[in-house]
């Protein structure tokens, strides 16, 4: 209701429409991110352009494993994803399932792009344990301490040589920019529907940017549409470390755009020329599975 019957003179002015609102990220997104898919159709462009992206035509794609029941299983995923072309791994670490792990990964894939994910898994009083991941040149630890924390990120960082990469407490432009000014950490995963859009996406792209810190595009189990709107976030120009933008097939038998998404033997994805956000929805499929359908007026 706050942006139906509104005059805008541009997309960028929808999240600030909506800034009042507290929370509810993913919703305030979702209408964003279509203002800006709009806006891209209305110019008979693609997205990438339409946000200023297209810093690259290719987009290094990574991949994330979950917590497994065996280290071998473990193993034989690394193994798959690997040669499916993707260009990192993440692994999911949590206590009792962290160091000896990695220790076992490194020994076998002593050459990958890895890094470590732990979902907030510890706190402070487990630095000296963490410490133990410096020894496995990891790219990344990310969000290991409390989901909403910076300083304790800060605290924990200047005790150790692996980056820490912020994600879950990155919510707004603001907290980006509270992270950098305490050393939070020195890596940032950006998420459209966690900070609400591209706007907010593109501030925190910037001053990320201006302090020298990498940015990467984090996955949220995305159907095609939120697929390709991450793609066209990743041709923005600090998005030099490889995302979780992964091929359609890897979650969905069968996705509700088309072409589906795919990730070449190189590891990447073609950024699509085409009007929008790039792909054809698949109106058919998409209404044979849906279940509620509303319209807001």
């Amino acid at each position: 209701p706050r942006v139906l019957n509104y005059q805008f003179n541009g997309p960028e002015e929808v999240g600030a429409r909506t800034a009042h609102i507290r929370g509810h990220f993913m919703a305030r997104g979702g209408v964003e991110t279509a203002c800006w898919d709009l806006q891209a159709r209305m110019k008979n462009e693609p997205l990438w352009k339409t946000i200023g992206g297209g810093a690259r035509r290719e987009i290094p794609c990574g991949v994330s494993i979950g917590i497994q029941d065996s280290v071998e299983q473990l193993l034989g995923k690394i193994e798959t994803e690997l040669a499916a072309g993707y260009q990192r791994i993440k692994m999911k670490i949590k206590p009792g399932w962290d160091v000896d792990v990695v220790r076992r990964v490194r020994e076998k894939f002593p050459q990958i792009k890895l890094m470590v994910d732990a979902n907030s898994a510890y706190t402070l009083a487990d630095r000296n344990h963490l410490q133990k991941l410096d020894e496995f040149y990891l790219m990344m630890m990310e969000q290991p301490l409390a989901h909403d924390d910076i300083i304790d990120h800060a605290e924990l960082q200047s005790a150790l040589e692996t980056p820490i990469c912020l994600d879950e407490c990155i919510r707004t432009p603001h907290h980006a920019e509270q992270a950098i000014r305490l050393r939070a950490g020195r890596i940032i995963n950006i998420k459209l529907g966690r900070v609400g859009g591209f706007a907010a996406a593109k501030r925190v792209h910037d001053t990320c940017m201006a302090n020298d810190i990498p940015v990467w595009c984090g996955g949220m189990l995305e159907s095609g549409i939120g697929r390709a709107h991450n793609i066209a976030l990743s041709t923005l120009r600090d998005f030099v470390l490889p995302g979780d933008v992964s091929s359609s097939k890897r979650y969905w038998a069968r996705d509700i755009t088309c072409p589906a998404i795919e990730v070449s033997p190189a590891g990447t994805i073609t950024v699509s020329d085409r009007p929008g956000f790039g792909y054809e929805i698949d109106t058919d499929f998409l209404n044979s599975v849906t279940a509620r359908l509303e319209t807001v007026t």
